[in-house]
Parts: structure tokens; sequence; C-alpha cells
């Protein structure tokens, strides 16, 4: 019975567990609270995706309002493999939060923290669960209203600037994406999406649809951070709680990037968008700069936080790169990327949370000498350096091996060679850590030798081991990932 029920249970948990946070106003029960809701979550997420694996496209009326009269959830491999992803994120970021939050976040606020993150966690949930397209509005502000908050809880009086930023370019997006959908309203009457995708290519006037794509693709665009669109994003990651910035790294764009690969591929259609549109081409040169100018930018940060700030607008430029290429091993490529970018770069955030506590900031000076001062959270920092560049034995390589072979069999060589010349850029940024912390002498008033609390130190240890766990055996991320591009290009049937 409970079964028929997991969708929208995987929304309503972590929604209703923020009002009862906010009652229990404590940390310890709060951080309890988060906890228990976020292993539930997890939980769930993992049962409805083997409940898609098995009998296929999940429909979930809301109230029992037949779609397309009422609010439909609906699910297939594609967003409940999302869905695992950001399940999984909250659930290694919350052990994190217990030690983690407390120099970062003023007690008393303390609640309110894991209320909004809780809110967080469920409005991206809700965003890849719906067959809605004004509810995935209603859910994306609510994520979003959570992470402003979120990031103006931290401590540096520039989380508020950073806060600020992020928005006003967030409501430019919302706004835009809201045009878009009400265009596709006028025009087909519908706001189901499944419904929206079969009516359509019935529609005579195709300026209309045209229109519409575009305020969507840049509306989400701004919520991915596609380059150039990225600006809110390094401030965002560097100011805010460490925790904040594993979880937003490991989630928040990559929820925004199925939301565009949904429309692009369901919604429209591969004909509408890509062919004679010049779509693809655009998405390429755009996905091609990401790739390179960001990780320019990385290699000359003088703040850890920023490096891997950077170099996520980079690392986004692949997972759109693969879409751009509007092939079933390109999606493919995209959402291994998804996959495997969420944990490596949720973990090296987590990682330089512990390292933040013991040396007071996140400058790469400070990090002079912290192969003998904290060496296991150095080597882990550099094993998720290496999933970045893409070192085989990684879960990166595993992406960018899909991505070279993807690109291979649409005939594009070139972008072999694209891929790989962009990676020895990050092996430029990764080495300016590794000759900090394994070539030069801890700085004076450098903290003695000792690691971060087992607390935080465990969950990050954890995130990079899977790191290294999906590099050597890809079977499942792959096979979830081949799944789901075969979802997305054929539609939901």
């Amino acid at each position: 019975m409970l079964n028929q029920h997991l969708p929208i249970l995987l929304v309503v948990v972590p929604l209703l567990a923020a009002p009862v946070i906010v009652l229990l106003r404590h940390s310890l029960p709060s951080w309890l609270m988060a906890t228990v809701a976020s292993i539930a979550t997890l939980a769930i997420a993992l049962q409805l995706h083997q409940q898609v694996v098995s009998e296929g496209v999940i429909s979930y009326a809301i109230g029992n309002w037949p779609p397309p009269l009422g609010i439909e959830y609906r699910v297939d491999a594609a967003n409940a493999f999302v869905a695992v992803i950001v399940a999984l994120i909250g659930v290694f970021v919350m052990p994190y939060c217990r030690r983690g939050v407390a120099p970062e976040v003023r007690a008393e606020e303390h609640y309110l923290f894991y209320a909004m993150l809780m809110l967080c966690l469920s409005g991206l949930l809700g965003i890849l669960l719906t067959g809605d397209a004004f509810n995935l509005f209603v859910f994306l502000e609510i994520s979003s209203l959570a992470t402003y908050v979120l990031i103006a809880m931290g401590r540096d009086r520039r989380a508020l600037v950073a806060s600020y930023q992020y928005l006003l370019m967030g409501t430019v997006g919302a706004t835009l994406y809201v045009i878009g959908i009400g265009l596709l309203y006028l025009q087909t009457g519908t706001l189901n999406l499944a419904d929206m995708a079969l009516r359509l290519p019935t529609m005579g006037d195709p300026r209309a649809t045209l229109a519409a794509l575009a305020f969507i693709t840049v509306g989400i665009s701004l919520k991915i951070a596609l380059f150039p669109l990225h600006l809110w994003l390094p401030n965002a990651y560097a100011y805010s709680p460490s925790a904040v910035s594993a979880f937003l790294a490991a989630t928040a764009t990559k929820v925004s990037i199925y939301v565009l690969m949904r429309y692009f591929f369901t919604i429209f259609g591969e004909t509408v968008v890509f062919d004679a549109r010049h779509t693809g081409v655009i998405l390429l040169a755009l996905s091609l700069a990401a790739m390179f100018i960001p990780a320019v930018v990385a290699i000359f940060q003088t703040d850890v936080k920023r490096l891997l700030a950077y170099s996520s607008v980079s690392q986004i430029g692949y997972i759109t790169l693969g879409i751009s290429l509007h092939s079933v091993g390109g999606l493919t490529a995209a959402l291994a990327h998804l996959f495997n970018h969420a944990l490596t770069k949720g973990g090296m955030f987590l990682v330089l949370g512990g390292v933040v506590l013991r040396l007071g900031g996140s400058a790469l000076d400070r990090m002079a000498g912290l192969g003998r001062t904290m060496p296991i959270a150095a080597f882990a920092f550099v094993i998720g350096g290496l999933s970045l560049i893409g070192i085989p034995g990684t879960a990166g390589f595993v992406s960018k091996w899909y991505l070279v072979t993807a690109a291979m069999e649409e005939g594009q060589w070139w972008l072999a060679g694209a891929v790989m010349l962009s990676s020895m850029l990050a092996v430029i940024y990764v080495w300016r850590f590794v000759e900090m912390a394994y070539f030069r002498d801890p700085p004076e008033g450098h903290p003695p030798p000792g690691e971060a609390p087992l607390s935080l130190l465990l969950p990050a240890l954890l995130m990079i081991a899977a790191c290294v766990w999906f590099g050597l055996d890809a079977s499942w991320s792959g096979g979830m990932a081949r799944l789901a591009a075969e979802a997305l290009a054929g539609g939901w049937k």
C-alpha cells in the first residue's frame, strides 16, 4: 500500500520535517530530525528507483484528479536516478553538519539552518518528480528561497552580498521560465508536461514554441550557472557555510540540468530543439567556453573555495557538452558526469570544510604543509582533484570516457581532443594545491598536526571513496545513466 505513495512521500517527508524542526528550536533535536528525514528520503528514493526500473513509468495523481486536469507526479528512470543522487548527498551532508555548522552559523540560527536545508531538499525533489510545468516553478522557488537563506547564514558578511547576487539572478531566471511556460500554456492549453509534449507537435505556428524554448532555456541556464550566466556561483560557494557549498555544488545545478534535458528531449523534442535551429551548435560553443575559460580563472584563484567554484562552472560545461551531442550516448555521458561530479565536488567541499575548521580559512597559502599536518584530508582532496582531472581509477575518468566515446560516435573527433586539453587545465589548478600542501612548509602560527573531527572527516572520506569505487566499477552508475538517457530520449510513455 505504501509503495503506491512513494512519489509524494519523497517530497512530503523533508517538507514536513522543516516545520517540526522550527518547533523543536534546539540544535541537537533539529539535527536529529533532519538526519532521520534525510535517511528516510534516501530509502524512499532508492525504493522508487527500483520500482521504476522494474515496472516502468509511474504516474501519481495528486488529490485523485486525473491528469491532465490535476497535478501529476510522473517518475521515470531519468528523474528517479537524479532523485537518488540528491537524496544521497543529503545523507552524506547531514553527519557533517553536526560539528561543521557550529563555527560557521550562529548558534541561535542552527534550527533555522536545518529547516531551510529540509525545505531546499524538498524543493529539489519536487522539481524532479512533478509532471506539471507551473508546479515545477513553485518547487524551483521553494528550493531557491531556502538556498538564499542558507547562503546568507554564513558568518562572513560577504555571504549576504553573495546571497543577494544569487537572489537577483535567480529571480531573473525564474521570471524567464514563467514567461516560457506562459507561452506554452497559451499555445497548448495545458500545464501537464506529458500532455504538453503530445500537443506541441500539432501546433501550427512554430514562433510561439521557439520563443517559449528560448525563454525556458535562458531561465534554466541561469540556474545551471552555464557560462557566461555563472556570475552568482563563485561567491555563493565561497562565502556560504561549507555544508551548504557541498550540498549546492552536488545537487542544485544538477537538478536544473535535468530540467533542461527534460524540456529539450521530452517536451519540445529533438526536432524542434536541434534540427535547423542551431541550438546544438550554440550549446556546444557555450560548453567549450565553459570547459576552458572558468578553468583558466580557477588557476589564478587564491582561495580554494573559489577555485572549486570556478572548477564547478567548468565541469558543468562537460555535462552540457554531452547534451549538445543530442544522442543517447551524449546523454549517458552527461548523466554519468552529473552523478560522478556530484560525488567528487561534494566530497572535496566537505574535506575542505574540515580543513577550514582547523586552519580558520580557505586561503590557498593557509594550505602550506597540509600534507604533513592533516595528511588524510590532504590526500582525500588530491584524490578528488584526480577525479576532476579524469585520471583512470576515478569516477571522473569514466564520465569523460563516455563523453569522448559519444563524440567519436558522432564523428566529432576534435571534441575528444578538446576534452583532454581542458583536463590539462584541471591538472594545473589541482597541482597548485598539491604544491602548497606537499612542497611548502607550514607557516608561522600553523595549528599543530591533527585531523578534523571524525564526524566531519568520515562523510567526506566516504564520498571520496565512492569516487574511486565508481571509477573502478561503473556498472551501476553507467547502467543507470544509460537507462535515464534512454528514458529522456524516448519520452514519457
